[in-house]
């Protein structure tokens, strides 16, 4: 029997029980009033490299059937004048007649990162979040009413499964769902982070706010758990609620987007996209350096979670909490180690036990303690240097022209650039910043066009 259950009144679950199921009338109807906007976020590479191709291509022609769609805009990154123009062709050639390209390599676009830029917005850190973040203020200026996100590299794409995905947005007012999918083709399972980071860590932290009694963080840690997998890029954000959501350009995206939803929406779902294998690429591991691969995703997830709980929730910690949650994260990791092999077992799927552990106690364990660090740093050096000189009366002439206030002001400080380097304003915010920006964005889309 299918499972079908609620488990939550925080979110609701969208199973999909029969393969019978076309909601693509319903969504064409509500197409008539609403505008649902699909972004896509791509490399040059994923049409011009001979075996990437099809599965854009196909991707491309999925999408062809999904009328409903007032606009697709295909966010272009590491691509030239030549690159352009042949994904301009393939569009062509399969009958798309309603994507903007968004060149981010591009004179047109180039102005506005600048402009931004130059408004105090930090976009240096190229990839797939800044080309998203874009991506987001030109749908919002397209007077989209919902817009989803969708990758470029998945191999088993089929249109349902983004019907699928936008209906509860759509059709039920929904102003947030997530895609869920299983990470396993029938031979090995895959997505690792998740299963070996996410879930531990998550399950680490709530346990140790269970002991601390912590009522507000575990909430939070609550409501990512609900979610069968955290780290899925398939999302569709009702545009009020996207206009006020805070952004990140690092791998730790999703997770902000969660917690983003958990502060700021009311009306939240997790759609099963697929009931078979759903592949796209896989990322190697990079044990030996932390700025590549999983290991540098892995780190931005942990950042990014801790900086929420730490920075943006208050939560007060000691100078032994990182140490203590990392050991506490080894324990909780060992054992669903071990559950993935029995499983495995039972199944008949190829699992290497030793490989898993290396990457939780060679990796994972080690970035959790690294980015602790990080966070703690200034909270632990002013709290030492404000006993110091409260306890010395050499220092009572100092305190009292306001020495300690100083040392406050600077972790205050240091804590703001820790999160501004890492969260980006909302949409919302930066209309308020540069009061001109829906027109220069119009500009530029027309500029497009006619280029």
């Amino acid at each position: 029997m299918s499972e079908y259950s609620q488990k939550s009144t925080k979110i609701t679950n969208f199973y999909q029980l029969s393969d019978e199921t076309d909601v693509l009338d319903e969504l064409i109807r509500h197409s008539r009033w609403k505008k649902p906007v699909l972004v896509i976020p791509a490399l040059a590479s994923e049409f011009t490299h001979p075996e990437n191709r099809p599965v854009f291509e196909n991707i491309l022609r999925e999408l062809k059937g999904a009328t409903y769609l007032n606009d697709i805009i295909i966010g272009l990154d590491a691509a030239t004048q030549e690159d352009v123009n042949l994904l301009q062709e393939i569009i062509a050639d399969i009958g798309l007649d309603n994507v903007l390209i968004q060149w981010n390599d591009g004179p047109y676009f180039g102005q506005l990162y600048e402009l931004l830029e130059s408004a105090g917005i930090d976009l240096s850190q190229r990839g797939k979040g800044r080309n998203v973040f874009m991506s987001f203020g030109v749908a919002i200026v397209l007077s989209a009413t919902s817009v989803g996100l969708l990758d470029a590299d998945i191999k088993t794409f089929r249109r349902v499964q983004l019907d699928r995905l936008f209906l509860p947005v759509q059709a039920f007012n929904y102003q947030f769902a997530k895609a869920y999918y299983a990470r396993s083709d029938g031979r090995q399972f895959f997505g690792r982070v998740k299963r070996l980071l996410v879930d531990p860590l998550l399950i680490a932290l709530k346990r140790k706010f269970t002991d601390t009694g912590e009522e507000k963080m575990l909430r939070i840690i609550d409501f990512l758990l609900l979610f069968n997998y955290q780290l899925s890029g398939e999302v569709v954000i009702d545009i009020e609620l996207l206009q006020r959501m805070k952004y990140t350009l690092n791998w730790g995206v999703e997770i902000l987007t969660l917690i983003e939803a958990y502060r700021k929406a009311n009306q939240i779902a997790q759609v099963e996209f697929a009931r078979g294998y759903f592949d796209h690429k896989h990322q190697k591991i990079s044990v030996a350096d932390p700025n590549k691969g999983l290991h540098k995703m892995s780190t931005d997830i942990i950042a990014t979670l801790l900086n929420a709980l730490v920075v943006e929730e208050g939560l007060e910690i000691s100078s032994y909490f990182f140490r203590d949650l990392a050991l506490t994260y080894q324990s909780v990791a060992e054992d669903l180690i071990r559950k993935y092999a029995e499983n495995a077992k039972l199944n008949g799927l190829h699992y290497d036990r030793d490989r898993e552990e290396e990457f939780v106690n060679e990796v994972l364990t080690d970035a959790i303690i690294n980015v602790g660090e990080l966070l703690d740093v200034p909270q632990n050096i002013s709290g030492m240097i404000l006993r110091y000189t409260a306890m010395n009366p050499e220092f009572d002439k100092f305190n009292s022209l306001g020495l300690q206030k100083a040392i406050m002001d600077t972790e205050k400080r240091l804590k703001q650039e820790y999160r501004s380097a890492r969260d980006l304003p909302s949409w919302e915010r930066i209309e308020e910043k540069i009061p001109g920006i829906r027109d220069q964005i119009i500009d530029v889309i027309e500029e497009t066009k006619k280029f």
